[in-house]
């Protein structure tokens, strides 16, 4: 299956990686501190010792220059889903199980180690930026495909229309796969992910 891919920030002009990175790397600390609301690309371009015409030659807006954090931070989560359930000889049910700790447990420690990437994903999930939006589409193609193997090998009921069963999960899974709502569930997240993965997997029961 061909997973859809995190996009790259919108970028102009030169291709030199280590402006960018400068760029993004002031962009962090501003974000960190300030917030990315308050932080205008005049802040960065202050910090950098760069114009802000210059800035406009790697990235066409600041939004671009969030994207390319968050990116960062929702590229870690389904890298550890995709590792956590690529392994040989699993069943699907516990594949399932393994892509829910995945979620849960990365995401949480994004938050508590690396809070200034999580703030900034949860900020592009609450306007819907097209790398958070592209992030969960990964993560239902991660479901998808789990409930399809289920049903091929017999684990999981096949009455249900596909669609719909993984809409169902997807939407059940959501307090902690998006990163605005995970970080008002944190009290949640030593029982849930067993509970969560217990109803769902008793409703795909054949």
């Amino acid at each position: 299956m061909n997973q859809p891919s995190l996009p790259s920030p919108s970028t102009r002009g030169p291709a030199d990686h280590d402006i960018r990175n400068q760029i993004v790397a002031a962009a962090n600390e501003h974000f960190s501190q300030y917030g990315y609301g308050k932080t205008t690309v005049s802040d960065l371009a202050k910090a950098i010792g760069f114009s802000k015409a210059y800035i406009y030659k790697f990235f066409d807006s600041k939004q671009a220059i969030g994207e390319a954090i968050c990116s960062q931070c929702l590229a870690e989560i389904v890298a550890a889903v995709e590792q956590a359930i690529s392994e040989d000889g699993l069943s699907a049910t516990e594949r399932f199980r393994r892509l829910v700790k995945a979620l849960i447990t990365t995401g949480v420690n994004l938050f508590f180690n690396d809070r200034k990437l999580y703030d900034i994903a949860a900020f592009s999930a609450s306007e819907r930026w097209p790398s958070s939006q592209v992030y969960n589409e990964r993560i239902k193609s991660f479901v998808l495909q789990i409930v399809r193997e289920g049903r091929e090998l017999g684990e999981f009921e096949r009455k249900t229309p596909l669609d719909e069963t993984v809409d169902a999960i997807h939407l059940a899974l959501r307090p902690f796969v998006n990163p605005l709502l995970l970080q008002y569930n944190l009290d949640y997240v030593e029982e849930a992910p067993t509970l969560t993965c217990n109803l769902i997997l008793r409703s795909l029961m054949p």
